[in-house]
């Protein structure tokens, strides 16, 4: 079995087990990627049946299979780990947390999971600046993105090969992609994903930094979420830092809830 099969077996086991994924998309969109080596040589990445810890600079995801904890094998991955180096916890499991405080990371992100049932009727929405992309909109798309995430360490980064590998998923869909146009110019875009029958997200809501306070936010969630609807989703969920009140505002007028359990914690280590 490849290193990556072996990776794709453990991941799997950890989500039957904690009920969410350890890695995030953009973690498996590098692994598939060809940018991952798939060697042990010179990278400093471990990866056995028992669990894997990866490396990428100071990004580490470390999974222990559920049939082998308890074993210490968490505490003996991270104490190879030299200098500053950061990883997030999905779900918040109480063991990364006694991992973290042992080996001197501090918690310094929460992201948010909120939900919210397509069962709520949701308010209409009549907003000509609004439509569907099209290929021509991909420059102006990665030019918002930029500007609205300049300070957002993964989704800020996104280039025109990260916007194709995205629309290479079986999942993409330009109909599920709005996006609000003044002329040529694009002052924000709402993606939206559909990840099965009855659950969708509001993958990325970005506005340009120079048309915030236009309702922007607010009416392309919109558009996104009588698309979903439409589409017979049951549940719609978004992912939003804990410390963005004005995000957390929108999408709490909109019917969207936090409960504890969805909640993903970054720990870092300087």
């Amino acid at each position: 079995m490849s290193l990556l099969g072996r990776v794709e077996q453990v991941a799997a086991a950890a989500e039957a087990a904690d009920g969410v994924a350890p890695l995030d998309e953009a973690t498996w969109l590098w692994l598939r990627s060809g940018a991952w080596p798939e060697r042990r040589d010179g990278v400093g990445d471990v990866v056995r049946p028992t669990g894997f810890l990866l490396r990428r600079g100071e990004e580490l995801h470390l999974v222990v299979h559920p049939d082998h904890r308890g074993q210490g094998l968490g505490h003996a991955s991270l104490a190879t780990v030299e200098g500053p180096a950061h990883a997030w916890s999905h779900g918040n499991h109480p063991a990364a947390a006694r991992l973290a405080t042992r080996h001197g990371f501090e918690r310094v992100r929460d992201l948010w999971v909120m939900r919210r049932p397509t069962s709520e009727p949701l308010p209409a929405l009549d907003d000509p600046r609004i439509r569907t992309f099209t290929a021509a909109d991909a420059a102006e798309l990665l030019r918002v993105n930029a500007a609205a995430f300049a300070h957002h360490p993964e989704q800020g980064a996104l280039d025109e090969a990260g916007l194709a590998a995205r629309m290479a998923e079986p999942w993409w869909d330009p109909a599920g992609l709005f996006v609000a146009m003044d002329g040529d110019r694009m002052l924000g875009f709402h993606w939206t994903k559909q990840h099965d029958a009855r659950l969708g997200e509001v993958y990325v809501v970005g506005i340009d930094p120079a048309a915030q306070g236009q309702g922007l936010g607010r009416a392309l969630t919109l558009a996104g979420l009588h698309h979903l609807q439409a589409l017979g989703v049951e549940e719609v969920l978004l992912y939003v830092e804990s410390d963005n009140p004005p995000a957390l505002a929108t999408y709490g007028r909109l019917g969207f809830t936090h409960a504890d359990v969805d909640t993903h914690v970054m720990y870092a280590r300087g």
